[in-house]
């Protein structure tokens, strides 16, 4: 772990004193700068879960990740900057409204003087920490991201004006790397799973989000959204490398990008 590598890759410059003020500069840098995005699937390139590899991909080459490759090397960095720091499992819901098995996403708690629960892996959520007791809550772009116990765990709901939608729940029981391999395998291979089925690139901005997902670019600021149709390789090649910071010599083919998004000229 290169932890001044790790810093300029998300253009961290500020505290490294393990506080809640760092935690929180870090995560909202982390979102700002690396994507979440699951191209090396459609790609055809597995992801394997030791930090060597994960640290190279993301901090090397300047690439992004789904919610085992950056939240276990953004534990990492956190650890290495003397922060205590656990892997929860979460059970993400699915549109039948039930939810995963365990090990379908994990999150991270960070202990300071309270605890936090952090996420840089979960595509649209927080952005800031959310203190970790029920009622622990972030605001983002006209959302709010509560955390409430419920039936014996915990659930993190997204609440705005036309309700509240549980998002995953998790319980407060560490684990290991290992313990998240079989569902990373499941994610790369199974058809029933939504990212063998679908591709993404998505990075927050301080006013919103920008997102590729199957060649459609969408931009939102607060409440304004735009939507459009990419052009071609060329087209997308240009968006992650300019929008997305997706580092292009990482993917020197992105033909199977749009095969997987059934792209028709």
């Amino acid at each position: 772990m290169d932890v001044d590598a790790y810093l300029r890759r998300i253009d961290y410059d500020g505290s490294r004193e393990p506080s809640a003020a760092t935690l929180r500069g870090l995560h909202r840098q982390h979102l700002f700068t690396v994507p979440f995005e699951n191209l090396d699937i459609p790609l055809g390139t597995p992801i394997v879960l030791e930090v060597a590899l994960l640290y190279d991909k993301i901090v090397t080459r300047h690439r992004g990740g789904f919610c085992y490759e950056l939240n276990s090397l953004f534990g990492a960095l956190l650890r290495a900057l003397g922060f205590r720091v656990e892997m929860l499992s979460a059970r993400v819901r699915r549109e039948d409204g039930g939810f995963g098995p365990e090990f379908d996403h994990m999150l991270l708690k960070v202990e300071l003087d309270e605890p936090w629960l952090v996420d840089v892996g979960f595509g649209d959520s927080f952005v800031d920490p959310i203190v970790f007791h029920a009622g622990g809550a972030d605001q983002v772009n006209g959302h709010r991201y509560v955390v409430i116990p419920m039936d014996g765990e915990w659930q993190l709901l997204r609440e705005d004006s036309k309700g509240r939608v549980p998002l995953y729940a998790f319980c407060d029981v560490p684990h290991t790397l290992s313990e998240y391999s079989g569902m990373c395998a499941f994610h790369q291979s199974s058809p029933e799973s939504h990212f063998t089925r679908n591709w993404i690139c998505s990075r927050a901005t301080p006013q919103g989000r920008i997102t590729i997902a199957n060649m459609r670019l969408i931009v939102t600021q607060g409440p304004e959204r735009e939507e459009r149709l990419l052009h071609g390789e060329e087209e997308l090649r240009r968006c992650l490398r300019e929008m997305l910071r997706v580092e292009l010599d990482a993917l020197p083919d992105l033909s199977k990008l749009l095969q997987a998004a059934n792209y028709q000229p």
